[in-house]
């Protein structure tokens, strides 16, 4: 089916009818220029004139159609909220406009439904234990960022892996304050790895992911195991690639303002709120203040503090890119009155703790044998083009890490997506799973020879 992309009318250009019909509600031209404005600037939609910077289509007609009326209805609620004379907090069509709330709940949130259990339960890890001497010397307001120890922000596409941001934006932060060095880390080893309790991009907890990162003795870089926005099969190789360590983790005690803020004073802190209600959706900017139930769903990073106009806020860095809230920011109010915080956001909060530094960098790996004379380089797989009885006689090398080789001896498939179909030409998730596929390009042939073959060409094997 031919992809459409949505394209509106530009500023000048009379709507037709149909448009007319599809949008009409109390202010038409409001309607006109908000989209307008959304698709140009917010979600990046081609129109005749541009062309598109995040690649956002429709595959036809009736989406098409169907999203300009979630937009719409999205419209008429950040109006009604932003005509508020008391809000602390303004709304605005960001990125996820033309998302229904039930559509952005279940693609962006992420926290393990064991989260609000684990609250009530007895104290997962030691806990920080308030100090008078330093309470009482607190700064009045802090920011991580300024310091360094906050990495870009990140964005978890639309897999429940929010745990998995927060933790590793907590073991950046400690990191960064006890060796200096600025380092982003993997979520995606996290995603695709820590599975005896966290569950990928079904959910997951801090605690559990600080755990594996000091039973695995480390964790590998954001750039050697880029995030993927989905579960893959663990990388044992960049598993064994220990470049960031942890110590241990501290829990802060349930529902105590003044511990979290203890916590954050000395570096950026992990903590769980509520963040399905539609309002948080559709965040742009101010003291967000609620209203908010206090059932966990959403994992963020604190990292830092404030005050602004008399009014207390955290500042809290969430993973949804920088084209949600303040360049994917957000301050929710601090000192609300209620033991339980705004979004439950003083219930679960824990960091990571670290005093030792991290190991040497591990020495490049040489080239992998394939056998006694033919070898492959870093990042390849050796795949067998000819096998007699059992012996390969002739190898190739897989320009793919951790590959699968083809039994056509001409291609090879990546690791998480292991069957070949070479019919099609294309690597399948799971037999017969065509919703899932990659292309067989040029880096699944298998080109670069190894030492032995020019040999068995002049043997004519």
């Amino acid at each position: 089916m031919k992809t459409l992309y949505l394209v509106l009318a530009l500023s000048g250009v009379a709507a037709s009818i149909q448009y007319m019909y599809c949008v009409v509600r109390a202010s038409t031209s409001l309607v006109h220029s908000q989209i307008t404005h959304w698709t140009l600037v917010v979600a990046g939609i081609p129109t005749e004139h541009s062309e598109p910077k995040h690649g956002r289509t429709y595959s036809s007609e009736e989406e098409r159609l169907f999203r300009l009326k979630v937009f719409e209805d999205n419209l008429a609620f950040v109006t009604e909220h932003n005509s508020m004379a008391n809000s602390t907090y303004s709304l605005a069509l960001n990125a996820f406009a033309d998302l229904t709330h039930h559509e952005f709940k279940i693609s962006r949130l992420g926290l393990a439904a064991a989260a609000t259990d684990m609250v009530r339960s007895s104290p997962r890890a030691p806990s920080l234990i308030e100090s008078p001497s330093i309470a009482g010397q607190l700064p009045s307001s802090i920011d991580w960022r300024e310091k360094g120890a906050v990495t870009n922000v990140k964005d978890q596409g639309s897999c429940g892996a929010c745990w998995s941001f927060s933790a590793t934006g907590a073991i950046e932060g400690i990191n960064k304050i006890v060796t200096g060095s600025p380092l982003s880390l993997s979520e995606q080893e996290l995603v695709d790895c820590d599975r005896s309790y966290n569950s990928g991009c079904g959910g997951g907890l801090m605690d559990y992911a600080f755990q594996w990162v000091i039973k695995n003795k480390g964790i590998d870089t954001e750039d050697d195991y880029p995030y993927q926005g989905g579960e893959r099969t663990c990388n044992k190789d960049k598993l064994r690639k220990h470049v960031v360590t942890i110590d241990g983790y501290t829990d802060v005690p349930s529902n105590s303002e003044k511990h979290l803020l203890q916590a954050v004073a000395s570096q950026p802190v992990s903590v769980g709120i509520c963040g399905s209600e539609r309002a948080f959706q559709l965040y742009s900017k101010g003291i967000f203040s609620g209203p908010c139930s206090t059932s966990l769903d959403h994992a963020v990073l604190i990292v830092g503090y404030g005050s602004e106009n008399g009014v207390d806020y955290w500042i809290v860095k969430n993973s949804w890119g920088t084209r949600w809230g303040m360049n994917g920011y957000m301050h929710m109010l601090r000192n609300s009155g209620s033991p339980q915080g705004v979004c439950g956001i003083n219930m679960l909060a824990s960091y990571p703790t670290k005093t030792s530094p991290n190991p040497p960098p591990s020495p490049s790996p040489g080239p992998t044998r394939c056998d006694l004379l033919t070898y492959c380089q870093e990042g390849e797989t050796c795949c067998c083009t000819r096998r007699i009885l059992g012996i390969c006689f002739s190898w190739k090398c897989c320009e793919l890490d951790s590959a699968v080789c083809c039994k056509d001896h001409r291609y090879c498939c990546p690791h998480d997506y292991p069957i070949c179909d070479t019919e099609r030409k294309q690597c399948l998730k799971s037999t017969g799973n065509f919703t899932s596929v990659k292309s067989l390009d040029k880096s699944s042939s298998l080109v670069k020879f190894g030492g032995w073959n020019p040999l068995l060409g002049d043997w004519n094997l």
